[in-house]
């Protein structure tokens, strides 16, 4: 498991099962496309 590599994000991601854009690696859509609209990673209790 890494940390997401979205900057305010908490979450923790299987390299093997993440959202991958070039080499960093994420745990949702809205964290890999830099949060559109505000939208959040949907995970409980992470600040992103």
């Amino acid at each position: 498991m890494v940390k997401c590599d979205c900057p305010p994000c908490i979450c923790q991601v299987d390299p093997e099962t993440a959202i991958r854009v070039g080499d960093k690696v994420y745990c949702s859509e809205a964290c890999a496309q830099g949060h559109p609209q505000g939208a959040g990673c949907g995970h409980e209790g992470c600040p992103c």
